[in-house]
């Protein structure tokens, strides 16, 4: 019986067993068939997956064109710079930056401001907190956390953070905090510079061998702008900004959308800013590979940069030099020969420029800095302060009076001194008696402005003591006259600013008699070279350019390219009145010049080159408070040469001279002392 019951338990036992195989071999079978489905059905897929990469460019500056004037010599360069760079790959975290800063701080020094690092306040509570994290987040309550996203709860904490928890921070952690706030400052797989300036060799190459450690530096050139002539004509070629500045904020969107990143360096002034799209160059186009965890894993150059193309200035730089040195010395002679009348004469101003193209050869300015006790460069006077021209424009007057038909040609008047009831009396410097256009204009007579002024409001039979017959429309027609030779307008000058000049207010007879003479409206020295040099072209007014061309860079060269675009003259205008009067005009300018009598006899008659002009001087009383200190005037002198063809035209302006006897004649010592010098500098490369 036993036996029996024994028998049975074993015949269960392999059943049982059986049946556990059987669950186990079709657990396998589905372990098998997922695996397959895996390697089989979808294999592909996961495998891309886990090799899954991203493809991503970005753009690396290239240094800016250079400038060279006219006959090629390099006005302003590129210099080449040791640089510390960052490069952050994607998904850096603030708490990544700030080891690397920490280990980049024992490699270089930052530079200070006013014996002080640029840290600011949140940068140093930044730094705390990323030093104390736990101990910054315990101070929200988990309510406070639940209302906030991840900005509020930041700036939050950061605000907690207590002002005498980041005063006592050492040297050396205020270096790593401004190391971090440039590094804070670059964008994903950007470069962006750390340092660029005095990097000594050591830091480079301190740098350079820990590179490996340094996850994101890297030990590079960079390049900074640098003008061989120093300050001499600097104001015009202008400046960039630095990489901290970047784009300029009010023109954000015009940059972002030509390409630009927000440290780009950009021209901010002058010539820099107003060429920017040629000087800019093409950016070097780098593909990196990143793999999912954003680290980079290849990068290739997909676009080669190109450096900027290359301006050639209008500019002669030795003639601008000159033209400096002779303001100079002629505004220093003026102050002391009469220090006390002249105490309020500070500036003299000049532009020099080719009639018939409009190329400018020189523009220059010299200021007299009565605290500093020194002269400074202020050419950018020469195009946006405006001044009462005095006599200068009588040429435009008389024009006016011949094109609305008051005058013709030998329309002679007596110069004697004119008295408008209610008014002063107004006179030329002496009676002149009869005189007649031509002459007028040699001998600089007032009144027979005012003659033409006086027709030109309607009266034409002028009684003295008596009221005038006025039409105040004539302002506007002799301010349309005038605008044809530039004077009032825009001169159309490839330069971010000009000044167009100011109208006087108060249209009344007397005002337009002064107004005939220069004494009313103001204008700059470049609009008074662009009248003066469409006089001189036979009433075509051409507009004034720095820009001679453009070159295409060379790679590795020194040398300028190839010529990418010639800047061609551009005729504004052609006087529409009878070539019969400008001849008339031109022919009274080339007495002023050179016949006895004419008011610039002394200073150019007998010279080689032919010369013409006209010269100006116009009351400009200094006020201070509202009152009147000192009688002062305004000194002019326009000009050009050779008087049958003309190659040079020049404008002289030096406002509030003193009023003296005998008085050191400022603006044609200078205007004749360009003139010589330009034709000595052409003579000396023309043998050379």
């Amino acid at each position: 019986m036993v036996q029996r019951k024994t028998k049975k338990k074993k015949t269960q036992l392999p059943f049982r067993l059986n049946i556990l195989f059987f669950i186990v071999f079709l657990l396998f079978s589905v372990l098998v068939l997922q695996l397959g489905v895996v390697q089989i059905l979808n294999g592909e897929e996961f495998q891309e997956e886990i090799d899954k990469t991203v493809k991503e460019n970005t753009e690396i500056p290239v240094p800016r064109g250079r400038m060279f004037d006219r006959n090629h010599n390099l006005i302003v360069g590129n210099k080449p710079l040791y640089s510390i760079t960052y490069t952050p790959a994607k998904g850096v975290t603030a708490e990544d930056r700030l080891e690397v800063a920490e280990k980049l701080s024992r490699f270089i020094s930052m530079p200070k401001e006013n014996g002080e690092y640029d840290v600011t306040e949140r940068n140093k509570k930044e730094y705390w907190y990323l030093k104390h994290t736990e101990e910054a987040t315990s101070r929200l309550s988990d309510k406070e956390l639940e209302k906030m996203d991840t900005s509020e709860e930041y700036n939050t904490i950061l605000e907690r953070i207590k002002k005498d928890e980041i005063d006592d921070f050492t040297e050396k952690q205020l270096e790593v905090m401004a190391i971090k706030k440039e590094m804070d400052q670059a964008m994903t797989l950007t470069p962006h510079v750390i340092k660029n300036e005095n990097v000594t060799p050591e830091e480079f190459a301190k740098v350079s061998e820990h590179l490996d450690m340094l996850d994101g530096i890297n030990a590079t050139t960079d390049w900074d702008r640098f003008k061989p002539y120093g300050k001499t004509f600097s104001n015009f070629i202008g400046s960039i900004t630095s990489q901290s500045q970047g784009i300029l904020a009010e023109k954000e969107e015009y940059y972002l959308s030509r390409g630009y990143k927000r440290n780009d360096r950009v021209g901010q002034s002058g010539l820099e800013q107003q060429y920017e799209s040629l000087l800019r160059g093409r950016k070097e186009k780098i593909q990196y590979t990143t793999n999912k965890d954003g680290k980079v894993i290849d990068s290739e150059v997909v676009v080669e940069g190109q450096r900027g193309k290359d301006l050639v200035l209008t500019i002669n730089m030795k003639l601008q030099k000159k033209v400096n040195k002779i303001l100079r010395e002629e505004l220093k002679a003026a102050i002391q020969k009469h220090p006390y009348k002249n105490r309020f004469m500070n500036d003299a101003l000049a532009v020099v420029m080719n009639p018939q193209t409009g190329e400018l050869l020189a523009v220059a300015g010299q200021h007299y800095n009565r605290e500093k006790n020194e002269f400074e460069n202020a050419g950018l006077k020469a195009l946006y302060a405006a001044h009462e021209p005095g006599s200068a424009i009588k040429g435009a007057t008389v024009l006016s009076g011949y094109e609305s038909g008051v005058i013709d040609i030998g329309t002679t008047f007596y110069d004697a001194p004119i008295k408008i009831a209610g008014t002063p009396e107004k006179s030329s410097y002496r009676n002149l008696g009869l005189i007649n256009d031509v002459n007028a204009l040699k001998r600089s007579s007032n009144v027979y402005m005012f003659y033409i002024a006086m027709r030109m409001g309607g009266d034409f039979n002028y009684e003295r003591n008596e009221s005038l017959s006025f039409d105040p429309a004539a302002f506007q027609e002799i301010r349309n006259y005038f605008s044809q030779f530039g004077l009032g307008v825009s001169t159309g000058v490839d330069f971010p600013y000009e000044s167009i000049g100011y109208e006087g207010p108060n249209p009344k007879a007397g005002n337009l008699l002064d107004f005939a003479i220069g004494q009313y409206d103001t204008y700059t020295t470049l609009q008074l070279a662009q009248y003066v040099s469409t006089i001189a072209n036979d009433g075509y007014r051409v507009r004034p350019h720095f820009l001679k061309s453009v070159r295409t860079p060379i790679p590795h060269e020194e040398d300028l390219g190839p010529v990418y675009k010639s800047v061609n003259t551009q005729v504004l205008n052609k006087i529409t009145m009878d070539d019969r009067y400008l001849e008339r005009v031109q022919e009274g300018f080339r007495r002023v010049y050179q016949e006895v009598g004419g008011t610039a006899y002394s200073h150019f008659a007998g010279k080689s080159y032919n010369p013409a002009g006209k010269t100006g001087t116009a009351e400009s009383d200094v006020y201070k408070d509202g009152e009147k200190v000192m009688d002062a005037e305004n000194h002019t002198l326009v000009g050009y040469a050779p008087f049958n063809k003309p190659e040079v035209a020049f404008a002289v302006v030096v406002p509030q001279a003193g009023v003296v006897l005998n008085q050191h004649p400022t603006s044609k010592n200078i205007g004749e002392r360009i003139l010589d010098s330009y034709f000595e500098l052409k003579e000396k490369n023309q043998s050379e």
